[in-house]
C-alpha cells in the first residue's frame, strides 16, 4: 500500500473519531426527554453514562486501527504488533456488540408502555451486526498474519 493511501485512511479514522465524539457530546442535549434538563442531569443519566463507558472500547479500536495503518505504511504489516492490534480490535468489537445487546435487552424489558422502542432496537441490531462483522474480519486477518509471522520466526 502506498504511503499516501495509508495516510488518507488514517485521516478517515481520525475523522470518524471526531464525528463520533461530537455526536456523543451533542446528542444528549437534543434527545427528547433531556430537552428540559440542565447539563448535570443530562450527563448524569445512567444510560448516557453507559454509552460513554462502552465508547471507550470503540475509541480503543479506532486507535488500534490507526496504529495498524501506521505499521502498514512502514511495511511492518507482518509483525507481532500488527497481530496484537488486530486482536485488540477483535476484542473491542466483541465488547461493543455485547454491550449493545445488553442495552437493547434493557430497553426491551424496561421501556415505558407508551414508548415504542422499535427504532432503538433496529439500530441496536444493525450496529451489533456491524460489530460482529468487524470482529470476524479482524479475527480472520489476525489468523492469517499470525500464521505468516509464525512461519517467519
Amino acid at each position: 500500500m502506498k504511503k499516501i493511501q495509508t495516510i488518507f485512511l488514517q485521516i478517515v479514522i481520525v475523522a470518524i473519531g471526531i464525528v463520533a465524539l461530537a455526536i456523543m457530546i451533542r446528542f444528549p442535549l437534543t434527545e427528547g426527554r433531556a430537552v428540559n434538563l440542565n447539563l448535570f442531569h443530562i450527563y448524569a443519566d445512567p444510560f448516557i453514562l453507559y454509552g460513554y463507558a462502552v465508547s471507550i472500547a470503540f475509541f480503543v479500536a479506532l486507535y488500534q486501527a490507526f496504529r495498524l495503518l501506521g505499521y502498514i505504511g512502514q511495511n511492518k504489516v507482518f509483525s507481532l504488533n500488527s497481530v496484537r492490534a488486530l486482536r485488540t480490535i477483535k476484542y473491542c468489537a466483541i465488547i461493543v456488540s455485547a454491550s449493545i445487546v445488553m442495552a437493547v435487552l434493557f430497553i426491551m424489558t424496561s421501556h415505558n408502555t407508551d414508548d415504542d422502542p422499535a427504532g432503538f432496537i433496529a439500530m441496536g441490531i444493525v450496529t451489533t451486526f456491524i460489530s460482529i462483522v468487524i470482529a470476524t474480519v479482524a479475527a480472520m486477518f489476525e489468523r492469517i498474519l499470525q500464521s505468516v509471522v509464525d512461519k517467519n520466526l
